[in-house]
């Protein structure tokens, strides 16, 4: 295991609990959850209607939910994704900054690895930074905890300022049990546009 790799196995905070505490207590918040951990850890917290957890389109996580920010423009929505599938998706990041959502919340559990393939590094193990990232493509409001006092501090900002906001989480790299969401794609559909009162 490279030094990279060792660092992130010794982050503090455990994706499952990060994920837990941001959807405890938060019934109707809008939820996109990206491919693969992202989506397990979502499920793991409690399957939820109002959670469209991704099965495919790696790198679409940010850019499904800016769709739905713009199009259910009174409801928070909150994207929960990885540092992989961040990545594949970096310019969406701009999209963003140039629409400008204020119901929008982007969350990178960033454990810098690639989990669905074998936990290869992830540029993030390196000198990318998520966070800076979005700061340059125009997101302000864009930051970075490994900590759970820093990420006490900063979730308020998820669900209280306006968006566009922008947070990674410095996660602990380590396998953990499926916790597997449906995998029907027309039922998630069907369940996520009837728990909005689309059909």
């Amino acid at each position: 295991m490279t030094q990279h790799l060792q660092r992130a196995a010794a982050y503090p905070l455990r994706r499952r609990a990060v994920v837990k505490r941001l959807l405890d207590g938060r019934p109707e918040l809008l939820v996109v959850a990206g491919l693969g951990a992202p989506a397990w850890d979502c499920t793991a917290a409690g399957d939820r209607d109002l959670t469209f957890p991704l099965w495919g389109a790696m790198g679409g996580a940010v850019s499904i939910g800016l769709g739905l920010a713009l199009a259910q423009p009174s409801r928070r929505v909150l994207v929960i994704t990885g540092d992989g599938e961040m990545l594949m998706g970096i310019g969406s990041l701009a999209t963003v900054a140039v629409k400008a959502p204020a119901n929008l919340a982007i969350v990178v559990l960033d454990n810098e690895r690639y989990g669905e393939t074998g936990g290869q590094a992830t540029h993030t193990s390196g000198p990318a930074e998520l966070s800076a990232l979005a700061r340059a493509a125009g997101i302000a409001r864009s930051s970075v905890v490994s900590d759970d006092v820093a990420r006490a501090a900063a979730m308020p900002a998820l669900f209280d300022q306006p968006g566009p906001v922008f947070l990674t989480v410095k996660v602990r790299a380590e396998d953990l049990p499926l916790v597997l969401p449906p995998k029907d794609g027309t039922e998630l559909r069907t369940r996520f546009r009837r728990a909005l009162g689309m059909t």
